[in-house]
């Protein structure tokens, strides 16, 4: 405790650097004087950081509060939920235990019941402010869910309780993906790795005592565009609605600040236009007219001009690009790292005859046939090895990479250990522990991390999509660009 009070600096003096960096608004405006000062007089001010959910008290929003007093009964706003909320009960925690208590001033992290739409990131603020605070920066996640179970409950009675344990967990964890395969009725979880759904699953049969079946763990690839495509007409199925559209990939970048949530979707034109120019070598027409980004970190681009009735179904073609950008021509795989330009539009001048089942049809096709014009492939997800391992038993350690398509880094001696950094294939990953446990007669020491995307090798591509494809009952055949639009 000593150590935490001498080398932590308070929240008077953090405050004064932290706020800065992690909020984008007016310094000066009487919210960012208050955050500055961690005034506990000012606006309240909370940034949510973990939510758990208690299964006596419910959803459990934790956070540090930048500015004013956190009380029982405060009428708040979550800026990013965009809905207003009152905080019912208002905790501080000592140690891992929760105390009620009546009010949390600035500087402290508060424990909050009551705000059900809260989720990690969130920026809480009080009702009155909520037109002038501007939230908090994205939270930023090293790692993205690449490897997917499907469960189910051994008894099918039980499945209600299931579901519901398993969106309180992917509440609680937002690297954890849950979801139904519409075909298969499956639920699907997604983590970071094998070792992240194994606790997971301990996790789940610590809450529920329920005895469920999981699935082999299999990998979860992206789609993505190689090339710039080519200009697709694409016709609704009444035939009087048509979209023209390309892709082409998006620059690295351009990736990078939306990963470090520097551009996002919902941040001021502007602003956003700005940073892209700036950072990314963007067009100002292309930065300024940006509709839509999506979370695989693709972005919609509307490059027309005079097209009537665009501006009615707009939304209309925003949905039907992450309609299509959640499952790509080659295997139905997320598409990653595409940019979307529509360049003309022609639209029925009845309402009636450009609603979303018209519109959503036709910018999926253009959108697909362009990808397969556009040199498509699939992306893996590549980890990061960290082994640690005597000398003697290095080249059984670069034996079991080398068969796992591991690619060296860097081997570098540290007194009586040899240290290998190298990357891997997460599809290579699931059995090589055991497999260096055995080369090495268990002297290896060794820990992974998620590290990039990286395009399949050309050679095992085609086989590859066929074998998703044939998992997922589509016809085992390379998809074609007549199969969306007609040539």
């Amino acid at each position: 405790l000593d150590m935490v009070v001498e080398h932590i600096p308070n929240p008077r003096e953090a405050q004064k650097y932290r706020v800065p960096r992690l909020w984008r608004g007016d310094l000066n405006s009487e919210i960012g004087k208050a955050m500055l000062e961690c005034d506990p007089d000012g606006p309240t001010v909370v940034a949510v950081s973990k939510i758990t959910v208690d299964p006596h008290a419910g959803q459990v929003a934790t956070g540090r509060v930048f500015s004013g007093t956190v009380v029982e009964g405060e009428e708040v706003y979550l800026l990013n939920a965009r809905d207003g909320g009152k905080i019912l009960q208002v905790g501080l925690y000592m140690g891992p235990y929760r105390e009620k208590i009546d009010q949390v001033s600035a500087g402290n992290i508060v424990a909050m019941l009551g705000l059900d739409k809260a989720r990690a990131g969130e920026t809480v603020v009080d009702i009155r402010y909520k037109d002038q605070m501007v939230p908090f920066e994205h939270l930023v996640y090293v790692a993205e869910p690449v490897v997917t179970i499907a469960i189910e409950p051994k008894r099918s009675s039980d499945l209600p309780k299931l579901v519901d344990a398993l969106r309180k967990l992917a509440i609680e964890d937002p690297t954890l993906k849950v979801y139904i395969n519409q075909e298969t009725g499956e639920y699907l979880i997604s983590g970071v790795g094998t070792l992240h759904l194994e606790i997971m699953l301990w996790d789940l049969k610590q809450r529920t005592g329920l005895e469920v079946v999981t699935s082999p763990p299999i990998v979860r690839y992206r789609e993505t565009a190689r090339d710039r495509g080519e200009v697709f007409e694409g016709k609704s199925p009444n035939k009087h609605n048509k979209l023209y559209l390309y892709v082409e990939p998006l620059n690295e970048e351009t990736i990078k600040l939306m990963q470090e949530g520097k551009v996002y979707a919902d941040q001021d034109w502007r602003e956003r236009a700005s940073i892209l120019r700036e950072y990314a070598g963007w067009d100002a027409d292309e930065a300024r007219n940006i509709w839509d980004m999506d979370e695989n970190f693709n972005i919609f681009v509307n490059r027309t001009s005079g097209v009537q009735y665009l501006r009615e179904v707009k939304d209309t073609i925003v949905q039907g690009f992450r309609w299509t950008m959640e499952a790509g021509p080659l295997a139905q795989e997320p598409v990653r790292g595409v940019k979307v330009v529509l360049v003309d539009a022609v639209l029925h001048e009845d309402p009636a005859h450009r609603g979303p089942a018209q519109i959503m049809p036709a910018t999926k096709n253009s959108i697909m046939a362009s990808i397969l014009s556009a040199k498509p492939t699939l992306l893996e997800p590549i980890l990061k090895v960290d082994v640690k391992v005597p000398p003697a038993h290095l080249s059984g350690v670069l034996t079991v990479l080398n068969r796992h398509r591991g690619k060296i880094i860097s081997m570098e001696e540290k007194g009586l250990i040899m240290r290998v950094l190298a990357e891997l294939p997460v599809a290579e990953s699931f059995n090589i522990a055991d497999e260096l446990r055995e080369a090495t007669q268990g002297r290896a020491f060794f820990a992974y991390e998620f590290l990039k995307w990286a395009p399949v090798p050309a050679a095992q591509l085609e086989q590859l999509v066929l074998s998703i494809r044939e998992r997922k009952g589509l016809p085992k055949k390379l998809p074609r660009i007549e199969d969306f639009v007609s040539l």
